[in-house]
């Protein structure tokens, strides 16, 4: 791919957002997006768009090493800084460095605070017996735990979870570049680590109380590991042991997760080609796997994805009684086979003003991978018309798994449940940039006219279901 057609492409983005927001603020006049919403919005969109365009066609050229410290360092020093500057204008905004309508934020901080107390004076035990009686299950544990040890090493500052948010979201570039490099070459891994260095959400995220930084650089380093295991053949101990301790801390944040690090796993495994895993190879790793998940499901693990299954899972209406509940409109637009078809591009960016406030901080954060979505799909395409397909199986079955479990969830509206996805989603967008032919072009302005009038239509559902207008 040549810096001309990138900047071609992000230039139909940054043109796309903009066309979008005067369209919805015209057509909607009376629920314009306040004066600061826009500027987040369009700061947001700028940035991705413009830096990613500037720094790519810099550093491509760089060796290896050079690469790897221009991308981390640049990622660390931007996230530290909003994670300290978001602090004030938190506070500035709201009476308290949490963000908007905090609500999990501020449990996780009074949960953790309360233990690392408990951890000064030795009550160890008492704390295992606190989060089984005060939290909603295994995977509701990792993060105060985290918290827990922060704080009792660095002391109840909020600012110390946050810059190691950081510094994990300056690391994840790096293991981007490793994945994407080791499935697609090289020019993939690069481009995928720019554009992640530059990820709006990704950078938003290190100034939250909330548990998606952690769950998404433990998952993406799991995967990581899973395929460098298989594709360097090197079964050592270490390289054994990392995977499976990677993922069994991931149902410590979202069982679902680790569910699918296993799915992925297994599939990888066994579409494997010859030269990387024999047909014995296969079924002793095979049936590994498959051991591995059944010592979940006979854990506290497994008893709790029977609960969410049955809870979140079963009813398949969820989302429609919810909107009823609240006295809203087009409820039944809300059911998940409706919303499935849309999983790599849902949720879609609110542009006007009844809206969460968070979600309208974050609302160009949210319109980037909307427009990403488009190469992430194409990339399952280019994969098939590569015969890459066995490639690409590893983050192919985790990212299509996990995006179709939440589709059919009570999460399947909600951003931060879609968040996990997002690296991926930037993985293969940097695939389907970098191998695109010039009649895929056409695809991509038709995707660019249905987002368009797909943004109207959902911002003005969304006013409709209010009786706005």
């Amino acid at each position: 791919m040549s810096t001309k057609l990138l900047r071609h492409l992000f230039l139909c983005g940054v043109g796309l957002y903009l066309l979008a927001l005067v369209v919805i603020s015209v057509a909607f006049s009376g629920h314009v997006l306040q004066f600061k919403w826009i500027m987040w919005g369009v700061g947001e969109v700028l940035f991705f768009f413009v830096l990613t365009a500037v720094f790519y066609p810099r550093w491509k050229s760089d060796d290896t090493k050079r690469f790897l410290w221009k991308v981390f360092l640049t990622a660390l020093v931007i996230r530290a800084v909003y994670a300290v500057l978001v602090s004030y204008y938190y506070y500035y905004e709201t009476g308290i460095a949490f963000e908007y309508h905090a609500g999990d934020s501020r449990a996780y901080h009074a949960t953790a605070a309360y233990l690392s107390q408990c951890v000064r004076h030795g009550y160890f035990l008492y704390i295992f017996k606190y989060l089984n009686a005060y939290t909603m299950g295994f995977s509701d544990q990792g993060y105060p735990l985290w918290l827990t040890l922060v704080y009792s090493i660095f002391g109840r500052n909020l600012l110390f979870p946050r810059l190691f948010k950081a510094l994990m979201s300056a690391y994840l570039c790096v293991v981007i570049y490793r994945l994407g490099t080791r499935t697609f070459g090289e020019r993939t891994g690069r481009l995928a680590a720019v554009m992640t260095v530059f990820m709006p959400i990704f950078i938003q995220s290190c100034g939250l109380h909330t548990k998606e930084m952690e769950m998404i650089f433990l998952s993406i380093l799991a995967l990581e590991r899973m395929d460098y295991l298989i594709r360097s053949k090197k079964y050592t101990f270490w390289n054994v042991f990392c995977p499976i301790l990677l993922t069994g801390l991931t149902f410590g944040f979202r069982t679902i997760i680790g569910m699918c690090l296993i799915f992925a796993f297994l599939v990888f495994v066994v579409l494997s080609s010859k030269d990387l895993v024999g047909k014995k190879g296969k079924i002793i790793t095979g049936a590994a796997t498959v051991l591995v998940f059944l010592v979940f499901l006979l854990t506290p693990v497994g008893r709790e994805m029977r609960i969410i299954y049955r809870l979140k899972f079963s009813d398949l209406s969820y989302q429609s009684e919810k909107y009823e509940s609240l006295g809203m409109k087009h409820g039944e637009l809300a059911q998940s086979w409706i919303m499935a078809p849309g999983a790599f591009v849902l949720p879609l960016s609110p542009m006007v003003e009844e809206s969460p406030d968070h979600n309208k901080m974050i609302h160009g954060s949210t319109y980037v991978k909307n427009f990403l979505a488009f190469f992430a799909m194409m990339a399952i395409a280019i994969a098939f018309r590569q015969k890459k397909w066995r490639d690409f199986s590893l983050m192919g079955a985790y990212e299509l798994s996990y995006l179709a479990i939440i589709m059919f969830s009570f999460a399947a509206n909600s951003e931060r449940y879609h968040e996990p996805a997002i690296p991926l989603i930037i993985l293969m967008a940097a695939y389907a940039m970098t191998h695109l032919r010039h009649k895929d072009l056409k695809i991509f302005y038709v995707y660019c006219v249905l987002l368009l009038i797909a943004l109207v239509v959902w911002n003005g559902l969304k006013l409709s279901a209010r009786g706005l207008v």
